[in-house]
C-alpha cells in the first residue's frame, strides 16, 4: 500500500540545510490536476537547489502543436511528426523554466481553455507519451538533480527514484483552487462547470492505457485538501531530507 506522510510538519530550519550538492537525485512528484503540483514542485526544487521540471507543460505544447496545426484526430502520426519536428524543450535560464517549441516560448498559450479541453486527450497517444518519456529521461540525464512533476513519473518516467510523492485533494476542492488561479487572470467560471471538468479529467487521465494516472506502490501519497502550500512544501522537503542521508549511506 503507498505510504503515508510521516510525523508532523516540520519547516527547513528543522532539518539539514542542504542536499548535499554532489549528490544525484530525482523526486517524483504526482497527482490529479488542481492538487497543487507544479507550484510546490517549483518550491521544493527551490529549497533543495534541485531544477524543476513540468512534464505537463510538455504535454500541454503538444496539445496546443495538434490544435494550431488542425490536425484532425486519426492523424496521429502526423501528430507525432510535427511535435518531434517542434522540439519541444526548456529555456533553463529562467525561473521557472520556460517551454519552447520551434525555439518560441509557449507560456501563455500553454493555460488556454481549448488546450486544457483537449490535453487528457493527447496526452492518451502511446507513441507521443514514449516520446516525452524519452525527452523527460534525457532531461534528468543533463539535470541529475531534479524535482519532477506529473501523472507518471514516479510509476512510469522514473520508477527506481529515490524519493516520489503523490498528492491528492479532494474534487471540489481542486475545482475551488482552479477557479481561484483563473479569477487571478481575470477569468469567471462556473464552479459546477469546473468540478465536471476536474472529474472528466480525473477519468480520462487514470483511464488511459499508457501511462496512467496512478500512485506507485512506494510512493507517499499526501492529502492537501486542508493543507496550505507553504505545509505542503514543508511536509515534502522533509520527507526528502529525511531519506537523502540514508540513501547516500546504503548506496555507499
Amino acid at each position: 500500500m503507498p505510504l503515508t506522510a510521516s510525523g508532523a510538519l516540520v519547516g527547513a530550519q528543522d532539518v539539514e540545510s542542504e542536499v548535499p550538492l554532489d549528490e544525484p537525485i530525482i523526486v517524483t512528484i504526482d497527482g490529479p490536476a488542481g492538487t497543487g503540483k507544479s507550484t510546490v514542485a517549483r518550491m521544493l526544487a527551490k529549497r533543495l537547489g534541485l531544477d524543476f521540471l513540468d512534464t505537463g507543460a510538455m504535454y500541454r505544447a503538444a496539445t496546443a502543436i495538434y490544435l494550431d496545426s488542425k490536425l484532425a484526430k486519426e492523424e496521429t502520426g502526423e501528430l507525432l511528426s510535427t511535435v518531434m519536428g517542434a522540439d519541444i524543450h526548456f529555456d533553463w535560464s529562467q525561473d521557472p523554466p520556460v517551454l519552447l517549441a520551434w525555439d518560441d516560448p509557449m507560456t501563455t498559450r500553454l493555460r488556454e481553455w481549448d488546450v486544457t479541453d483537449n490535453v487528457s486527450w493527447v496526452s492518451s497517444l502511446g507513441e507521443l507519451r514514449h516520446h516525452m518519456v524519452r525527452k523527460q529521461r534525457i532531461i534528468a540525464a543533463q539535470h541529475p538533480r531534479l524535482v519532477t512533476e506529473g501523472r507518471d513519473q514516479g510509476s512510469v518516467a522514473f520508477p527506481d527514484a529515490p524519493v516520489k510523492f503523490y498528492l491528492d485533494a479532494d474534487a471540489s476542492v481542486r475545482a475551488q483552487r482552479r477557479i481561484e488561479q483563473l479569477e487571478m487572470d481575470g477569468l469567471e467560471v462556473d464552479a459546477d462547470s469546473m468540478l465536471e471538468r476536474i472529474l472528466n479529467r480525473d477519468e480520462l487521465d487514470s483511464t488511459r492505457a499508457d501511462g496512467p494516472l496512478m500512485c506507485a506502490d512506494d510512493a507517499i501519497r499526501l492529502d492537501t485538501s486542508d493543507l496550505t502550500i507553504d505545509e505542503v512544501v514543508d511536509t515534502l522537503e522533509a520527507e526528502v531530507r529525511a531519506r537523502v542521508p540514508a540513501l547516500a549511506s546504503k548506496d555507499g
